[in-house]
């Protein structure tokens, strides 16, 4: 590729699939002069399945304020560079932020090359609402830390969305549980793989799943958890739960919650989600 200035490419790669690599993406990666990779060693066999013999550097957390500079450099040259993480879309809980930062700066075009995303795929298929969200990346390890961390975040009203270790998962749900309460909440494991798990439960009933269950608590997962907005926030929610109870024992859910949103004035979609997460419990 050539030009005044090169281009920064930032290139989404799948996330367990092979299959959901771009022929967008394929090609920019043939075509550029260099590939930063979180890791070396992971991207190899990706590339090599896909015939790319372009030449690849490390760019990672630990080496990034060393490595952002000589890419700049070369940017700066004429040099064309794609940036790819591990797996899924750069930057979001990966590296690349200094770099994508640092070519605006420069007046260095960069070009985003979409693709996979996590959080997304996992709230495509979660069932929760997707109209807001809130993606908070990795928690704190410590219980005090984490639970700190999920009070900061217990008012957001859109759905929250946090990666997690498998083998920390049960943790982290247990966390979530003492914080919030039974909010709706799922777990997405193994995403576009062969093994893919997504399981939806309230946040207690979840995570003594998991803490029951070893192979849930394997490879990195997704965890979605219910807004504020979609739980009862004010002095009428003891109310509109009594009618829904009521009502819900005696009539078909979907019509339970349609008398207890009139006879309330409550969310219909709300009370029908607390409804299931009910039944689940």
């Amino acid at each position: 590729m050539s030009g005044q200035t090169g281009i920064l490419y930032v290139v989404a790669t799948p996330i367990g699939n092979l299959g959901d690599m771009s022929p967008r993406a394929c090609q920019i990666l043939t075509e550029v002069d260099l590939i930063a990779c979180e890791d070396t060693r992971h991207s190899r066999p990706l590339l090599q399945h896909f015939g790319i013999a372009t030449p690849v550097t490390a760019y990672h957390e630990h080496n990034e304020s060393v490595q952002s500079p000589k890419l700049l450099d070369r940017l700066a040259a004429g040099a064309s560079i794609a940036l790819i993480s591990d797996a899924g879309t750069p930057l979001v809980s990966d590296p690349g932020y200094v770099l994508v930062r640092d070519a605006r700066a420069a007046a260095i075009r960069v070009v985003p090359v979409p693709g996979p995303s996590a959080p997304i795929c996992a709230l495509s298929a979660a069932g929760l609402p997707s109209d807001r969200f809130l993606f908070l990346g990795f928690p704190p390890r410590g219980e005090a830390a984490r639970r700190a961390w999920i009070e900061a975040n217990a008012r957001e009203p859109g759905t929250l969305i946090l990666f997690e270790a498998g083998r920390r998962a049960a943790a982290t749900l247990a966390s979530l549980a003492a914080v919030l309460g039974p909010r709706p909440a799922v777990l997405a494991r193994e995403l576009t793989k062969r093994f893919e798990t997504l399981l939806d439960a309230p946040l207690p009933a979840l995570a003594e799943q998991v803490a029951a269950d070893p192979e849930q608590q394997l490879g990195e997962v997704v965890i979605l958890v219910a807004g504020a907005g979609d739980m009862p926030q004010d002095a009428d929610a003891a109310e509109q739960q009594r009618v829904l109870d009521i009502l819900a024992a005696e009539l078909p859910l979907k019509q339970a919650v349609a008398l207890t949103a009139r006879i309330t004035g409550g969310n219909r979609n709300a009370l029908y989600r607390r409804a299931l997460a009910a039944q689940k419990s």
